[in-house]
């Protein structure tokens, strides 16, 4: 395999075409149940292409959701695979007060727990929305019992991302004092540029090349990756939302191409789950029936 011995985390955020921030002008949250919903069979399509590969991954499953498919949480567990938490109605965080944050991770927190009868240590925010400005955001996470989190891009964005950010898996401390560990998303430097090559939208954008030699450079320095895509991104027919040019670009373009393409990934690359990666970093202590944070 190109990645050698160093294990990479694969990541899902579990989350139907409809939730997207990018359509959240033009999609209602009160209409999402007027939506087709797709996510429980774009995620078994996923389940049974990681298991074709032997790959276990983390998936960051939205509450709403879970809240709805709880059967599908309960086979991702017994599959092997890590739940996280990806928040509760997909709201970005920076839109937030920290009293609504609170409220709605503890929910879906609680919701994916009762579901699989364990602890669920991993965040994610809903379009990596934890920026400069939301940065409260992480003691609120420490608050609510989570021991990682996985939402600080290192790149400019339009809509995230803090681009002086730690690349790599480390501990945090957070505006009060609390430690966190954080695993940004995979970037590769380009002429004093972070180049994102995490996945999502990037992978379906650059060629295969592209994110295969970022990542390849990344394992040549025994560092890990990781990488994150959606259910909906191996739905080619998805049903179509209308919006403006940019939203439409960034979420259908290359949808055709982006489940051949992770195949190939999977089969190039080394994968495991968040959980398993940060255990290997010497960040999370995965040696006993309860997971700790290595202080």
């Amino acid at each position: 395999m190109v990645s050698g011995k160093v294990v990479n985390a694969m990541t899902v955020d579990v989350e139907d075409y409809f939730h997207v921030s990018g359509f959240s002008r033009y999609v209602e949250q009160a209409n999402w149940e007027k939506y087709e919903c797709r996510v429980e069979a774009n995620t078994r399509k996923l389940l049974e292409l990681f298991d074709k590969y032997d790959v276990r991954a983390t998936f960051f499953v939205l509450g709403w959701v879970a809240e709805r498919f709880p059967n599908l949480v309960r086979e991702i567990a017994k599959l092997g695979h890590e739940i996280a938490c990806h928040g509760y109605s997909h709201k970005l965080i920076y839109e937030q007060t920290p009293d609504e944050f609170r409220r709605e991770t503890v929910k879906a927190k609680t919701i994916l727990e009762d579901i699989i009868q364990d602890s669920v240590l991993g965040y994610r925010a809903a379009s990596y929305s934890i920026v400069n400005s939301s940065l409260w955001a992480l003691d609120i996470l420490v608050e609510c019992g989570f021991s990682y989190d996985s939402s600080i891009f290192p790149i400019h964005h339009d809509r995230y991302g803090i681009s002086n950010a730690e690349l790599f898996p480390h501990k945090l401390t957070t505006p009060s004092g609390h430690k966190l560990i954080e695993f940004p998303l995979s970037t590769v430097r380009f002429l004093a540029t972070n180049v994102p090559i995490a996945g999502g939208g990037y992978f379906r954008l650059f060629p295969y090349h592209v994110t295969k030699t970022g990542l390849a450079h990344i394992n040549r320095r025994n560092r890990p990756f990781i990488f994150y895509l959606h259910p909906w991104e191996v739905d080619p027919d998805q049903p179509r939302v209308a919006a403006n040019w940019k939203s439409r670009f960034r979420h259908y373009n290359n949808l055709n191409k982006c489940e051949k393409r992770l195949e190939k990934l999977v089969s190039e690359f080394t994968f495991s789950t968040a959980q398993h990666v940060l255990s290997n970093q010497g960040l999370l202590d995965t040696s006993s029936d309860k997971l700790a944070f290595v202080s």
